[in-house]
This record gives C-alpha cells, sequence and structure tokens, in this order.
C-alpha cells in the first residue's frame, strides 16, 4: 500500500534471530491431525467428519485423540533431548499435526533426521499490512431487511479475527444498547480475564478473546508494557477491522468536534471472536498465528477474517500453497469455515499477491464514491487542490502566509527539521498568531516520525489560522490520504501545485541581503474539506492493492488459478480505533481512524460473508465464495467497465481499464449474493485435486502437509471448480469442465462466452435446465488464434429464465508451444 502503515496486510518475513541462538521451528509429525483421522489406533476412535463440516471438538474422541497427539509431540522431544535445553510453545493437534519449539539450530536438524518427523521449518516474523460502505454495498436496503433489518443482520454468526486483539469498550462493540445477545452453545470460545481490571473482554457482542504470545515470548521480542499481555488491542488495527465487518449499526464518527458520518459493521448483529496474535511493535510469529487458527476453528467460528499473508512466495515448499499457512487455512476450510483474506498492498505492480490458494477469499480493495477533497486560494487568484478533512479559514477573509523556516526562534534550531512543523517550541509564536503556517512534507512522514496531526497541534499551539503542507518532491508510489484535523489545514500534494505555491510565496516575500524576511505579502485562505464529494466513477481498483496474475511457486511461475477473487472497499475507510492505538501516528488517542488497505477490504468480505451464511446456513465456504464471486459486477455507477488506478511515467495517478487480475470475478454486490441461482460448489477432495494436479508439484510434499495421498487429479489445474478459469500456459486447445449446482427453483439457463480476438472461445452446452438441487456439467473450449505474449480477458455468462445472470472470468496467454 506504498506508504501508508495503517491497515497494512501482515507480512511474512524471514528470518528472526542469529543462527547459533535457538529459534521457533515449526514442526509437523506423522500421523492424522483431529480433522482427519478416521480411526486405526487402538482405543481412538475416528474424529473425522464424513464431509466439510463442523466436527464436535468437545467429544470424548476428539478431546481423548487430541490428548494422545500432543503426549506423542512431548515423547519425541523428551527422547530427543535432555530437559530445560527446548521448549515446547504450542501443539498443533487440530488442523495439522505437529509442535512449535524454541531449539537450537543444531536440534532442528536433529528433529529433520528423527523417525516420524515430516517438516522442520523456521519461524517468520509477521508485521502489519494496511461508515459510509454499507450505503455504498447497498445493505441497509437490499440485504439487512432480509435477515430482519440491522438488528438481526449476522445473527447467531461468529466471525473470528485473527488480529491486533480488540478495544472493547468502544461504541462499535458495546451491548448496553442493543437488544441482549443470549447464549451461543457452538460456540466454544473463552474470555480472558483483563489483569488490571479482572473483569473479561467479553460482553455478548464480543463472544471470545484470547491472545497468542508464546512464540513471540520465547524469541525475546515481547514487551508486556507495550503490547499488552491481553487480547486488549495496542495497536488500532484489531479494532478497526472488527468494526468494519461486524460493528454496531448508526455509531456517531466524532472527531475534533466534527460529524463525519455515522459507522456501521457489514453485519452488525453477528459476534465478534478475538484471536490477537499480532503485536504493536514487532508484529508476530507464524507459530502464533497458526496457534490462534486452530483455536479459532476449535471453538466454532463461522467465518475467519486474516488480514496476514507472507510477504512473498514462502521458499520453503516448492508451491505457494503447501505453505504451513495455507496447510492450516486448507483444514479450516475443511472444518466448514469461511476465510477471507486481503490480497495484499504491493499494486500497481504485477504478481504482488500474498493470497493465493483456491480454498481462501483474496479480496481486493476498491476505492469507492466518496473523496475528500479541500483547496488552497492563493492572493493572486490561483487555487490549488489538495486534500484536507478540516474547518475552512474565517470566509471572506485571506491570511498572511509565512514559511516555518522564516520564523525560526534562532539558526540553532535546523537540526530539528523545522520545516516539517512537528516541534511548536522552535518556531516564534508572534510571527506565526493569526497567519497561515507553511510547512514542508519530508521523508519523515514517510518514515512515520513526523505526521500530519502534530502539525495541526503545532498550528494550534502557536495560535495559527491554519497550515498548509507541500509536497515538493514526492518518491515514486507515495500515496496521501486525507487526515482528520483540528484547525484548518491543508495537504497540497501535486509537486507542481506546491511549486506554484513556493514560487507565490518568494515573489511577495521581501528580504535583506542575509535573507532573512522584512515583510510578509503572501496571503491564502483554505476551503471547507469537510464534507466528502460523492462520485459516479466508483468503485475503483484502489493503486496499492496488489494485482495478479498469481503464481504457483517461489520463482514466480504463473498458476492456473485466477486470483484476486473479489474488490471490496478498502481506500478511506471509517472505523473503530483503539485510543492507546500507534498503527497510524494520525490517529493516536482517537477513537476513530480513517485509513486504507487490502486490510480494509477483507473484513467487508468476511461481514457479507456472515450475511449470506445467516441465509444460507449449511452451504459450504465454497458455496458462499462463489455466491460473492458470480454475482458481482464489473460496471461502476456510471455504468462504465471498471477502472484502476496505475502510476504514469511521473508517478502521478492515471485511471486505465481494469481487469480479472485487478479485481477477480468484479466488485461485491451483496444482494445479489444472497440469491446467485447457481454456485460452483468445491470441497475438500476436490481442493486436494487441484493440489494433485499443479505440474511439477511433489506427491510426497502434499501428502506430509494434507496427510492424503495423490489418488486422483483433474487432468489440469484449471479444471478446479472455481468460478473463474485461468490458462496460463494455452497450447493449441483446451477444454475446460465446470459444474454448477442450482440453489433457486428450476431454471433454464443459456450458456453464452466472449473473449478477446487473440483467443476462440466456445461453450457447450449451449442451454440446460437445472431442477433445484441439481447439478450439471459444462465445458469452456479455448483455442490459441494468435500469440501477442500477453493475457487475453473475457467471460462465460450464464443467464437465467428467472432473471439469474452468473459471470465467470476468464484469463489466458496462448503460446505456439
Amino acid at each position: 500500500m506504498g506508504v501508508i502503515w495503517c491497515g497494512v496486510v501482515i507480512v511474512l518475513l524471514f528470518g528472526i534471530l542469529n543462527v547459533g541462538k535457538a529459534e521457533i521451528y515449526i514442526v509437523t509429525v506423522e500421523g492424522e491431525p483431529v480433522i482427519s483421522y478416521k480411526g486405526g489406533i487402538d482405543g481412538f476412535e475416528a474424529t473425522a467428519a464424513e464431509s466439510d463440516e463442523k466436527i464436535d471438538t468437545t467429544s470424548e474422541s476428539v478431546t481423548s485423540y487430541a490428548q494422545h497427539l500432543e503426549k506423542k509431540h512431548d515423547m519425541l522431544l523428551a527422547l530427543l533431548f535432555d530437559r530445560g535445553t527446548y521448549k515446547k510453545i504450542y501443539s498443533y493437534r487440530h488442523l495439522i499435526n505437529g509442535f512449535a519449539a524454541h531449539i537450537s539450530h543444531e536440534q532442528a536438524e536433529i528433529l529433520r533426521r528423527a523417525p516420524g518427523v515430516k517438516s522442520v521449518e523456521r519461524d517468520w516474523k509477521v508485521k502489519r499490512l494496511t461508515t459510509h460502505t454499507p450505503q455504498f454495498l447497498g445493505l441497509p436496503t437490499g440485504v439487512w431487511p432480509t435477515g430482519g433489518g440491522f438488528d438481526r443482520a449476522g445473527e447467531d454468526i461468529v466471525i473470528g479475527f485473527i488480529d491486533s486483539g480488540i478495544y472493547p469498550h468502544h461504541p462499535s462493540f458495546a451491548s448496553h444498547n442493543t437488544e441482549p445477545y443470549g447464549p451461543l452453545p457452538k460456540y466454544r470460545g473463552k474470555c480472558e480475564i483483563d489483569p488490571n481490571t479482572k473483569k473479561d473482554y467479553c460482553n455478548g457482542k464480543i463472544i471470545g478473546a484470547q491472545h497468542f504470545a508464546k512464540a513471540a515470548k520465547a524469541a525475546g521480542s515481547f514487551n508486556p508494557a507495550i503490547d499488552f499481555d491481553s487480547p486488549l488491542d495496542g495497536d488500532g488495527h484489531g479494532s478497526h477491522t472488527a468494526a468494519i465487518a461486524a460493528g454496531n449499526n448508526g455509531i456517531p464518527v466524532r472527531m475534533h468536534g466534527f460529524e463525519f458520518g455515522r459507522a456501521s459493521g457489514m453485519a452488525p448483529r453477528a459476534r465478534i471472536a478475538v484471536y490477537k496474535a499480532l503485536y504493536r511493535l514487532f508484529g508476530g510469529f507464524v507459530a502464533d498465528v497458526v496457534a490462534a487458527i486452530e483455536q479459532a476453528v476449535h471453538d466454532g467460528v463461522d467465518i475467519l477474517n486474516l488480514s496476514v499473508g507472507p510477504n512473498s512466495p514462502p521458499a520453503t515448499t516448492k508451491t505457494t500453497f503447501l505453505n504451513p499457512f495455507d496447510a492450516t487455512l486448507l483444514s479450516a476450510v475443511k472444518a466448514g469455515v469461511f476465510i477471507a483474506q486481503a490480497a495484499g498492498n504491493g499494486g500497481p505492480f504485477p504478481k504482488t499477491l500474498v493470497s493465493y490458494s483456491p480454498w481462501i477469499a483474496s479480496v481486493a480493495a476498491a476505492v469507492d464514491d466518496r473523496r475528500y477533497k479541500n483547496h488552497l486560494t492563493l492572493g493572486n487568484g490561483k487555487v490549488l487542490a489538495g486534500l484536507g478533512l478540516s474547518p475552512s479559514t474565517h470566509p471572506n477573509r485571506t491570511f498572511t502566509m509565512v514559511a516555518a523556516n522564516d520564523v525560526l526562534l534562532d539558526s540553532s534550531v535546523t537540526k530539528y527539521s523545522p520545516a516539517d512543523c512537528q516541534r511548536p517550541e522552535v518556531l516564534n509564536k508572534n510571527l506565526v498568531k493569526g497567519n497561515i503556517l507553511l510547512c514542508g512534507y519530508s521523508f519523515n512522514f514517510v518514515v512515520g516520525t513526523a505526521s500530519i496531526k502534530k502539525v495541526a497541534e503545532t498550528a494550534k499551539a502557536l495560535g495559527a489560522a491554519g497550515f498548509v503542507l507541500a509536497v515538493e518532491n514526492a518518491s515514486p508510489g507515495t500515496k496521501f490520504d486525507p487526515v482528520p484535523v483540528r484547525i484548518p489545514g491543508i495537504l497540497i500534494t501535486d509537486v507542481s501545485m506546491s511549486m506554484e505555491l513556493v514560487n507565490y510565496y518568494n515573489i511577495t516575500t521581501s528580504r535583506d541581503w542575509t535573507g532573512r524576511v522584512e515583510s510578509f505579502k503572501s496571503t491564502g485562505s483554505i476551503g471547507n474539506g469537510l464534507r466528502p464529494i460523492l462520485h459516479k466513477s466508483a468503485p475503483q481498483v484502489a493503486v496499492f492493492s496488489a494485482r495478479g496474475p498469481n503464481i504457483k511457486d517461489y520463482s514466480f511461475q504463473d498458476a492456473d488459478l485466477l486470483k484476486p477473487d473479489i474488490l471490496a472497499p478498502g481506500s478511506l475507510i471509517w472505523a473503530a480505533w483503539a485510543p492507546n492505538g500507534t498503527d497510524e501516528a494520525n490517529y493516536c488517542g482517537e477513537g476513530f481512524a480513517l485509513i486504507s488497505g487490502t486490510s480494509m477490504a477483507a473484513p467487508h468480505i468476511a461481514g457479507i460473508a456472515a450475511l449470506v451464511k445467516q441465509h444460507h446456513p449449511h452451504w459450504s465456504p465454497a458455496a458462499i465464495k462463489s455466491a460473492l464471486m458470480t454475482t458481482s459486477s464489473i460496471i461502476d455507477r456510471a455504468d462504465r467497465p471498471l477502472q484502476a488506478q496505475q502510476y504514469s511515467g511521473s508517478e502521478t495517478l492515471m485511471l486505465v481499464p481494469a481487469t480479472p487480475f485487478d479485481y477477480g470475478s468484479g466488485h461485491v454486490n451483496p444482494r445479489a449474493a444472497l440469491d446467485p441461482g447457481l454456485i460452483f460448489d468445491a470441497g475438500y477432495q476436490d481442493y486436494l485435486g487441484f493440489l494433485c494436479t499443479v505440474p511439477g508439484i511433489d506427491a510426497q510434499e502434499i501428502k506430509k502437509f494434507t496427510h492424503s495421498p495423490c489418488n486422483y487429479t483433474l487432468g489440469h489445474p484449471s479444471n478446479f471448480n472455481s468460478p473463474s478459469i485461468a490458462v496460463s500456459h494455452l497450447v493449441g486447445t483446451r477444454i475446460i469442465t465446470r459444474t454448477v449446482t442450482n440453489v433457486a427453483e428450476e431454471e433454464t439457463y443459456v450458456v453464452t462466452a466472449r473473449m478477446a480476438p487473440e483467443i476462440a472461445i466456445e461453450t457447450n452446452p449451449p442451454a440446460m435446465t437445472l431442477r433445484h438441487g441439481a447439478s450439471r456439467k459444462f465445458t469452456v473450449t479455448l483455442t490459441v488464434r494468435s500469440v501477442t505474449g500477453a493475457y487475453s480477458f473475457g467471460e462465460v455468462l450464464l443467464k437465467g429464465s428467472r432473471g439469474h445472470k452468473v459471470r465467470i472470468p476468464v484469463a489466458a496467454m496462448g503460446y505456439d508451444r
């Protein structure tokens, strides 16, 4: 997401400590985990469910088998190493069979060679990736009424958040103004007790709250004074994502005495289950994140929101789909949990996705229809556009402008970067009072050591009428967001406009021979930036949103699986914040924050998935994902094809036609997703078939992670029953198969397709009639007409006689051989 540190997708960074010291390793061992154990060990009954559904983790068979696995982990370590030379941190028993341990490099090598050990992976460290949208998405009129109104939207659905915790006292999570939340027997999570207040973190709305930091503590990264040894959010990110998905409806967003509207989650009645595994300063460790995912699935969450993903393809496995992270998520999906994951913030460049696998809904970020603009009017009549969520200077008046560097108390303060306007004590209050203070946007703002909030505080402390922050040179990829401030203020982001301001100031300011100002003659006024402007050109794909094509391995080979999956609002999202949160310097101490990232887009999908799950409680995760994808939109509010933000040669933003590598299936349409007509369903065996069909994949590696042999393949990975089609290396002709299931009344569908001229596309049969619950296969035939060295895009459309429209995107690249 460029330089925005808030909401930035959690990124896995390789390596945590010097070799030779003890480090954290994730070890998997032979033997089935609970999720897939079909019996065969004397004294232990089978625990695997017949189909992809939740397992009763409280049953005697599950608890005894889980204890059996943990004992085996402890025995293995005790056999190999002396007591006191190692520390087991977690036993993973439900989704994967293994453990995390704090051991030396030499001990890791011994484990690697030990019988019964399948893999030994050094842990990665992780750090953070990073209102109006319910109306923009049509929820209050189109979806909530079908669930009984906003006060029932998401009822009894539990959304789990693997994030930085929660600030439980925020009004977005309060339960005293809503109808009481009753017990929910299907959820078995616990509520930790606040070590200071001795109260737990739950209130009915927040139904579970736990934190995971054993790996962080073992590595010596954890500081309880800053990171909070509890589910309390010391960052802000976790509270923000939870509020987007499931925050209460109609919460006034107030800052600096202004109300910016009312915030609501997508599913305001859904329950929130907190699994804190990310921390303020160091981020977190995969061992803690995997333990959090295990616990969430064990506890019975319905939906899992992950603003977390690897910073690059995992080099420890041959394929992106089989790192321990995705393998754990595959088991979570087998247990019936829908997973929304942020696609990544590396856009607008290709192959920047950090969410790869078909069992995950990978969410790209859109700019919605609300923009905050402001302007500075100069004394010479020129109007300079900028960003500024601020009140205007006094109407019908202009104010003298003074540059920070011209109002220093003395020359010795230049070491403090006074042009940043971060320290009021180095500027002359007598010269600033009643005037507009001009400041410079330096690299300090990019790295977070300076903030717009602090500029506003400096200007207010000096009695300024307002402030201007001018960007005189921008690093490639710098993204600027408006920041709410208490006094009139504006950020001039266009370098050419900043130069106009500087030139006007220099021409009108008279100086003596030493360069000292004799008189300030430049004047200006700042407009009102508090009211958003609504644009019809929305939605657009945000510049920072990660782009496809998807990759299958760490040599960046293209995958035959289209990603991202779907587009949702992720730019300038108002939601709850933790007052002690430090993830974004401009919102320290505030109750709300306006931030951007695919981290903000993923919880929109998590919340909307909760609404679909409430409407269709027996649908599989794949069915919910299919409903969201096939009903999405590829046109904007002005009825034009979606556009994507892109950089031009001068690093300025421009709009280009968007493709499925930008938006996946399209922008989410919650109302249509409740009634998709047809779904493309898939289960655990289908995911295994996909893995076993990926070219060059090691069957032993698949067995190592899934505990299943490759009994069958799909012929080609593009035959996986996804609601999208991607063929990365098309030679001649390829026939692709899809199966649809009718979830509505009997209907006849006409099947058509269109494609860019380089590739011919045909579908068969041309029409099909399906009764409710019936499934039918159809084929899509792609043929290379000409080789261009680039992807061609198209779509397959299934149009129903009762009005349903089912659309799947197609991407293919033709080759001679």
